[in-house]
């Protein structure tokens, strides 16, 4: 029997960091739970009046977020706010595949397009890791806005 995943972040802030996510993979946020949220409405706005009715205090409302693949194919990430800061490269991080089939040239400047695009979300380009044949195609090392880790593949 296979299980489902959820990948979660430590953040500083759950919401900016997974609306950058959002707008890295092409998810959205999902809206509360037993809540309707009309097509084309902001369910981040959708959460902060749940959370206000709910009762839960201000301070405490971006205490968590998460993001969903709207075809129900990717994993759920989900992202809780923690106090410490990242303080060493992560041990496990994402590969976000902008570039499959695609060899040499046109598979770099495929990586670099895409980076550009990330680049403009906020996310900060680290290095470029050139192809190598036969194992290594090349890829390109980011990091989100908190400083996380990950690669263009």
């Amino acid at each position: 029997m296979s299980r489902h995943v959820q990948v979660t972040f430590d953040a500083h802030d759950p919401r900016a960091l997974s609306s950058f996510w959002r707008d890295v993979l092409g998810y959205v946020h999902p809206g509360p739970p037993g809540v309707d949220v009309p097509e084309g409405a902001d369910p981040l706005a959708a959460w902060d009046d749940f959370l206000a009715r709910i009762g839960v205090p201000e301070d405490q409302r971006n205490s968590r977020s998460a993001i969903e693949d709207p075809e129900g194919h990717g994993p759920r990430l989900f992202f809780q706010r923690v106090p410490e800061g990242k303080t060493a490269k992560n041990r496990v991080h994402l590969d976000v595949r902008a570039a499959p089939g695609l060899q040499g040239e046109e598979r770099m400047a495929a990586l670099e397009d895409e980076c550009a695009r990330l680049v403009a979300l906020g996310a900060e380009r680290l290095y470029r890791i050139e192809p190598g044949p036969p194992l290594d195609a090349g890829t390109i090392v980011m990091a989100d806005p908190e400083g996380n880790e990950f690669c263009l593949d």
